[in-house]
């Protein structure tokens, strides 16, 4: 009971991970424009996101541009795009899988194949969750070597936005949702292979009867 606890805890922070990965993918707020120098108060707001570039007025307004030109993207730019593409996969792959093989669900068939299945969505978690983590940890670089590069005018300096943020904490709870299920099913194996079942011998009719005919011939 308590494995199948455990299992339905990490899927839920399996599925807030799926989500956060692709309300990060969306948003646009990769890094917004930092308040530096004298004119802190700024009535316009630039957001720069994997797919589009936004501007928000203080008046309300707010406009957005699609980035249409892939070979014109910066090469962190482009690798965020495709690695948080494949953790949206992957983790939903897994979300697939682990439904399957859970305790709690009926599916599956077997035990044996519950724990396989248990087994490979953790590893698609465990491969969502560095998907997210390589792309946040390299754009988060990029932005503070740019704002501590003196040559770069304030006016262009940049901050992390919250996608940022959210891409690490959904890249962080789908790795602790595959450990867990991967850890799971290994114990569950282990214990299988430290007690293996007890064998009986019995011994066979046929050698009783050879034994009985060897006797007779003797007497």
């Amino acid at each position: 009971m308590a494995s199948a606890s455990l299992q339905f805890f990490a899927f839920i922070l399996a599925l807030f991970g799926v989500f956060g990965g692709i309300a990060a993918t969306l948003l646009p707020n990769w890094k917004v424009n930092a308040d530096v120098g004298s004119n802190i108060i700024t009535a316009i707001t630039q957001m720069q996101g994997l797919w589009m570039d936004c501007t928000w007025y203080s008046t309300g307004m707010f406009s957005c541009t699609l980035k249409y030109s892939i070979l014109s993207l910066p090469v962190y730019i482009q690798a965020a795009r495709t690695t948080m593409v494949l953790s949206c996969i992957l983790s939903a792959f897994g979300i697939c899988i682990t439904t399957v093989g859970m305790k709690c669900t009926k599916l599956g068939g077997d035990t044996d194949s519950k724990n396989h299945a248990c087994f490979a969505g953790g590893v698609c978690f465990i491969l969502a969750g560095i998907f997210g983590l390589v792309p946040t940890c390299w754009y988060t670089r990029e932005i503070i070597s740019n704002f501590l590069d003196h040559t770069i005018p304030e006016t262009s300096k940049h901050e992390p936005g919250g996608a940022v943020y959210t891409g690490f904490i959904s890249a962080g709870f789908l790795l602790i949702a595959g450990v867990i299920f991967c850890s799971s099913c290994f114990k569950r194996q282990q214990g299988a292979w430290i007690y293996p079942p007890k064998q009986h011998h019995f011994p066979s009719t046929e050698q009783e009867s050879n034994a009985g005919y060897n006797l007779k011939d003797y007497v």
